[in-house]
């Protein structure tokens, strides 16, 4: 992620709004939602995949209940770094979800992110039926929080914080 593309994701999502984070995946698109200071990331829920309008109009409504600003969606890059179907996918979804949800959107690197979340539940002895409810929606939180703690990061560089990020 380059220092250009997120400063002005950060400029162009409203300050003071919280950001919503997306793992998409084939049969679930898992949420997580930021804190309005962008600083912790927090589960959501795991919306099951239908087709591309009621999802749509699901990620709709979620981001207007909760005044969202900015989506931070998962891009789901092949180990190598190269951009693979899933990518165009995720790029797709995107692209058909903006005239309905237009709203500033990151594309986020997260590899590993499913993993990490398994292997955390995996260490606190979560069965596997509490592993697929869960993992989604904490894969987007683990995304979200990649983000925000970038955004931090910046934040502490003495960049002007006047934009409310």
């Amino acid at each position: 992620m380059n220092r250009e593309t997120i400063e002005a994701f950060a400029a162009e999502s409203r300050g003071g709004a919280r950001l919503l984070g997306l793992d998409l995946g084939t049969k679930t698109i898992g949420l997580a939602l930021s804190d309005v200071q962008r600083r912790i990331a927090s589960p959501l829920e795991t919306i099951k995949r239908v087709k591309f309008t009621p999802d749509a109009a699901a990620l709709s409504a979620i981001a207007t209940k909760h005044a969202v600003g900015g989506l931070v969606v998962g891009l789901p890059l092949n180990m190598d770094g190269s951009e693979g179907p899933r990518v165009q996918s995720t790029r797709a979804f995107v692209r058909n979800l903006k005239p309905i949800l237009p709203l500033p959107v990151l594309f986020w690197d997260e590899r590993l992110s499913t993993a990490a979340v398994t292997r955390t539940l995996l260490e606190a002895d979560a069965s596997r039926a509490r592993r697929g409810e869960l993992v989604d929606k904490l894969a987007a939180a683990y995304i979200l929080q990649g983000c925000l703690d970038v955004l931090d990061g910046l934040r502490d560089d003495g960049e002007d914080d006047s934009s409310g990020w």
